[in-house]
């Protein structure tokens, strides 16, 4: 006897967070719920987020100043905040006893320091309300077709069944054929559907961006994607000499043609930021500003070469500094000058200061003249990283572009094309900043499609 194919209620596709939390709200609201996972297993980029530790949001409460962060994209999640923003995504895990620490900026972290303890909590959710999680599953695409009267036969009632009936079906393509879980052949079938399969960003993950073809074959119109987060490559030898150094209270600002400039699409309020900090990679660097200014530079690099300014000593002007400077060689006027730093910058840095500076490290302070120490000066508050690129998809936190905000409700997560799809995450064109916004994104998103994917 052929057997006879399940009809979902919800069927998400990806198990990231947006996925996971999409999955577990439809089955606590009483849907039968099957999810699709590529990978393994679900969850493999939460488990990077943070540097392993999960940066699962930002401590900012007020709505209003939270999606000022986005920019331009924030007006359109209002709705969706005022569902389930910042306070209930707290709450949902501290609930479900995951403890919650705020560092710096506002960042939350586990209590753990570690992704998997937020992990769990997702794939407890889902567990606790029967979701159905289909591992190593990669969808071929998704097609949109008519329902039959027939039930979803699995013995088990749903409380939306006699909703969904007459609505259309979606039939979810499998390259893997299989007879699991009520796959007959290479499909799913399913009342609604969640498209939560991510962006482009770290594509080892998962996320390759599949999806966007198949959105745009039913319709959806897809902005082109690109690295979004991303650290940056610089060309100077030096900076690549400090791999894995780290300087915190400096100053980055980025100059074109000997021009400071604005970065308009950047999540910082102005062309530089105060107090910030910086991470040395073999290759460049990365750390928060930087991050958050890739995309601007990104834009500036198709006009010209770029120059990030790093200011070492901001709490100082330059006069301040000079003072400053000859306090300290008053003090240590007998010290070699290359002793006599370690009180105002990092030791990892003292080197590369003393080589630009071009003052004879052995000599005694009381010898640096009047000419030397104003150059020093200069040199700490504006030495040049010469910028050559953005690094690729590979190692981007996440990715510009996806569907056009203008085709979903953001009341629903629903498409405004088909009316049982919704789509969560980094599936959306929405830009914004590092710091715990982009998981709070998914949360909020992945929270609002589930609890709306039986509703009329």
């Amino acid at each position: 006897m052929e057997k006879e194919q399940i009809i979902w209620d919800v069927a998400v596709i990806g198990g990231g967070p947006a996925g996971m939390m999409a999955a577990g709200r439809a089955a606590e609201l009483g849907a039968k719920v099957i999810l699709l996972e590529k990978n393994g297993s679900v969850g493999k980029k939460l488990l990077i987020t943070g540097g392993g530790r999960c940066n699962l949001t930002n401590a900012e409460f007020d709505n209003r100043k939270f999606l000022e962060r986005f920019k331009d994209d924030g007006k359109f999640l209002f709705s969706a905040f005022s569902q389930f923003s910042v306070k209930e995504t707290l709450d949902f895990f501290h609930n479900r006893k995951m403890e919650t620490k705020v560092e710096n900026e506002q960042r939350v972290f586990p209590v753990s320091n570690k992704s998997q303890s937020v992990l769990e909590v997702m794939t407890d959710y889902m567990k606790e309300y029967g979701v159905t999680v289909q591992t190593n599953s990669p969808v071929e695409g998704i097609v949109m077709s008519k329902t039959k009267a027939n039930s979803n036969g699995s013995g088990r009632t749903s409380t939306v069944q006699s909703a969904q009936a007459g609505k259309n079906l979606i039939t979810i393509r499998l390259k893997n054929p299989s007879n699991r879980l009520g796959a007959v052949g290479k499909s799913i079938q399913a009342r609604s559907v969640v498209i939560a399969t991510g962006g482009t960003s770290h594509p080892e993950t998962g996320s390759t961006g599949d999806a966007y073809a198949w959105l745009r074959n039913i319709g959806h119109r897809i902005i082109e994607p690109t690295p979004s987060l991303v650290p940056l490559a610089v060309k100077d030898s030096w900076v690549k000499k400090l791999a894995g150094v780290s300087l915190a209270d400096i100053k980055l600002t980025p100059f074109q043609n000997g021009i400071k400039q604005s970065l308009n699409n950047s999540n910082n309020k102005s062309a530089s930021k105060i107090l910030d900090k910086i991470l040395f990679t073999h290759v460049g660097i990365s750390g928060p500003s930087v991050l958050n200014m890739s995309k601007d530079i990104g834009e500036l690099l198709k006009y010209g070469d770029v120059i990030l300014s790093l200011d070492l000593l901001p709490k100082y002007d330059y006069a301040k500094l000079n003072s400053k400077l000859q306090e300290i060689f008053k003090v240590n006027d007998k010290k070699k000058f290359k002793n006599s730093l370690n009180d105002l910058l990092p030791s990892s840095m003292i080197p590369v200061v003393i080589e630009f500076s071009k003052i004879d490290p052995e000599s005694n302070c009381n010898s640096v003249s009047r000419e030397e120490r104003l150059r020093l000066v200069t040199l700490l508050k504006d030495i040049h990283m010469h910028i050559d690129s953005l690094l690729g998809t590979d190692k981007a936190i996440i990715s510009s572009g996806g569907v056009s905000l203008d085709e979903v409700d953001f009341k629903t997560m629903r498409s405004r094309i088909h009316p049982n799809l919704f789509l969560v995450g980094d599936i959306l064109n929405i830009d914004r900043p590092s710091g715990g916004f982009s998981l709070q994104l998914c949360w909020t998103t992945g929270f609002v499609a589930g609890t709306n994917t039986f509703r009329n």
